[in-house]
């Protein structure tokens, strides 16, 4: 403080408006170039601010933070545990606490924290907290052992970067309602855990986004992940993809690795696990018991460490009711269970996503669309979205794409979503109004199927042959 003396008296002349400039124009600037991190947050939990430093310890971006709640970029912490909340919720300053919490890639972080309550007429305005990192001075003893153990490593053993095909993390997945919360809440708990992790959900509800963000969370985020869709190939390729072939093993085999051998110290995504082969669910449940594999043709077992995720694309209790998973494996894999609730469940969360999705298309295509009208959110909010998040995201995208326009307003919604309306206004036989509905629903489902059945049925959850059916009772081409 010495060196800047000589501007105090100056300083005291300036009048309270050249003084409120003064700190309005450079507030922010001085406070990211204080060498302990600021965290600033509303009365609602909203991030308002937070400087370069405290960005650069939890490695999050700016701009992805700002205006989010604090518990949905650190989902580890609570109201009970945030310093921040408490500051805000007790109306009183919080003074050199110490507070531990895993960031979106899963490191553990230690800081000692203090939060001030900021006041204006004697309501809480939020609270700005000002904390110093002391996680390398905690984890140096711990890191010891581990330390020497590293010493000794060849190079061959050494970990190395992997340029791992997951790049979601928690911080990307939307969502301030509690429902969101508490699931990301979970998630980031069962990227610190070794077993397995069964999720289920709709089509469209994220399911891909969580298992990367937990791959990027855990101690494996250095090493691979591998995805495969269990519905996407015959029986005889999935095994061989699995678990690897060696040549001569059968006609036209050569020695592969399969993906197990691939994610060898990561992460291994089977998604729609439902649709294996029930044959090979049993070669998947040696797998899970012994951590061993035996390629195709071969005799010789190889030992593999995997974390294992795997995804419904229908409830647990109905695949189990049709026969479509053992029950035994179905044990083995529901170690932890993360079910992700249908857009329907979580309408609070649909003006969040459409800001952020309008967002990403205005940069994604140059465009500058502002918002939707009261009427469009309306609809919005009381339409049942069959195909969930990515039905939004692609309803947005359609609009704003080929549309020269700053608001989406009632006229640009496509036809399906524009006659939601009238459900509301007309008062009909109830057995006409429900063949209208049905008609409507099976539209729908298969205009956002690209008229493939297979998927129009899942998505309404009918057999395919009732609903090539009802397309030719309804005359529907």
């Amino acid at each position: 403080m010495p060196k800047f003396k000589h501007m105090v008296p100056k300083f005291k002349q300036w009048g309270d408006g050249m003084k409120d400039l003064f700190f309005r124009e450079n507030i922010f600037e001085i406070l990211d170039h204080i060498d302990e991190g600021i965290h600033i947050i509303d009365s609602q939990g909203k991030i308002v601010y937070y400087n370069k430093l405290a960005q650069s310890l939890d490695e999050i971006e700016g701009e992805k933070a700002v205006g989010r709640h604090i518990l949905e970029i650190y989902p580890s912490l609570s109201y009970k545990s945030s310093t921040l909340l408490k500051a805000v919720n007790l109306g009183k300053a919080i003074f050199n606490k110490e507070q531990t919490f895993t960031n979106y890639k899963g490191d553990k972080i230690t800081t000692i924290n203090t939060s001030i309550p900021i006041k204006s007429n004697g309501k809480i305005k939020g609270a700005l907290e000002i904390s110093k990192d002391i996680t390398k001075v905690k984890e140096l003893s711990e890191r010891i052992v581990d330390l020497q153990k590293e010493l000794y490593k060849s190079d061959s053993e050494k970990p190395k970067k992997n340029k791992s095909s997951a790049k979601f993390t928690f911080v990307d997945i939307i969502g301030q309602s509690k429902e969101m919360l508490d699931l990301k809440s979970l998630a980031l708990k069962a990227s610190q855990s070794p077993s397995p992790v069964l999720i289920y959900g709709e089509t469209g509800t994220g399911k891909e986004l969580f298992v990367q963000s937990i791959h990027n969370s855990s101690k494996r985020k250095n090493k691979p992940f591998i995805a495969q869709n269990c519905a996407a190939l015959p029986a005889n390729l999935l095994e061989g993809i699995l678990f690897g072939t060696v040549k001569g093993g059968f006609t036209g085999a050569e020695d592969r690795l399969g993906l197990f051998e691939l994610a060898n110290g990561g992460t291994l995504f089977l998604d729609e696990i439902n649709s294996m082969p029930l044959e090979l669910q049993a070669k998947l449940l040696r797998v899970l018991q012994d951590g061993s594999i035996r390629r195709i043709g071969s005799t010789k077992t190889r030992d593999v460490d995997v974390k294992i995720i795997t995804a419904l694309n229908i409830s647990p209790e109905e695949a189990l009711k049709e026969k479509l998973i053992r029950r035994d494996l179905y044990f083995r894999l529901n170690v932890i269970n993360l079910r992700l609730p249908p857009l329907r469940e979580r309408k609070d969360d649909i003006p969040l996503l459409v800001d952020y999705f309008l967002d990403k298309f205005n940069k994604k295509f140059k465009i500058n669309v502002k918002k939707v009208s009261k009427e469009v959110m309306n609809v919005f909010l009381n339409y049942q979205w069959p195909g969930n998040v990515r039905e939004l995201e692609h309803i947005l995208e359609g609009i704003v794409s080929i549309l020269d326009i700053d608001e989406i307003k009632l006229k640009h919604l496509p036809k399906h979503l524009s006659n939601t309306t009238k459900y509301n206004l007309d008062i009909k036989p109830l057995n006409e109004s429900i063949t209208e509905l049905e008609k409507d629903i099976i539209k729908r489902a298969l205009s956002l199927s690209n008229f493939n059945i297979t998927h129009a049925a899942e998505l309404i959850k009918i057999p395919r042959q009732t609903l090539q059916y009802k397309i030719k009772k309804y005359n529907l081409k």
